[in-house]
């Protein structure tokens, strides 16, 4: 009986061994893109986002539709943060990137998706140094103005806002006429006989007055 349960152990033992070999450590998948800084490759899309400096946190910029979408937002981010000095994707379009009116991340953000939009992503060669025709700027453009702070765009939408739901309701009901003639009613007569609509001389002429609710 012993030398029958000896194998079995062996073979027990041996399965063991395989099932932990299998269990182990699975291999790091990179999902960076090996061009582009910045860029990542998350659940089939292309997402952007940059290292605060001096920090360990990142600022997320947004998921886009291709890697130079991402390239771009990344540019522009980097510029509001580091300025010209900053490393970028497409260092001979860092003339023609949005700048972010604050260094704040909600203005990273907006600049970094307006950047994104702007950009048309269509081929660019890799063995000129020169930028193809479409995405270059031209010598003579200037950089565009920087974008509107979020906080100065909402107060002045929300000034704009009140101005067109502003009523003046005294103005427009005449409240103190509506006063004025709620108190003078007390003391003064009626309006409708001030005016004639109706005059109580009639009825002394004619006191038999008859009202026929049912047509003949």
């Amino acid at each position: 009986m012993k030398r029958s349960m000896e194998p079995k152990l062996e073979v027990g033992s041996s399965s063991a061994q395989s099932q932990k070999r299998k269990a182990g450590r699975k291999k790091f998948q990179e999902t960076r893109h090996p061009v582009y800084k910045g860029v990542r490759k998350r659940n089939g899309k292309w997402v952007s986002e940059l290292r605060e400096p001096n920090k360990q946190s990142r600022i997320w910029l947004g998921t886009f539709s291709s890697p130079r979408k991402a390239a771009r937002a990344y540019d522009a981010a980097a510029l509001a943060l580091k300025g010209d000095a900053a490393s970028f994707n497409f260092p001979e379009l860092a003339s023609t990137l949005p700048r972010a009116c604050s260094s704040s991340i909600r203005d990273i953000q907006l600049a970094a998706v307006e950047a994104a939009e702007a950009f048309e992503d269509s081929t660019v060669s890799k063995s000129t140094s020169s930028p193809s025709p479409s995405l270059s700027p031209s010598p003579s453009s200037s950089p565009p103005p920087p974008l509107p702070c979020l906080e100065t765009s909402s107060d002045v939408n929300l000034e704009k806002s009140s101005e067109k739901l502003y009523l003046d309701e005294e103005e427009v009901f005449n409240m103190p006429g509506i006063l004025d003639s709620m108190a003078e009613g007390l003391i003064l007569t009626p309006p409708a006989m001030q005016k004639g609509y109706y005059n109580w001389d009639d009825d002394e002429e004619d006191d038999s007055v008859e009202f026929s609710l049912w047509g003949d």
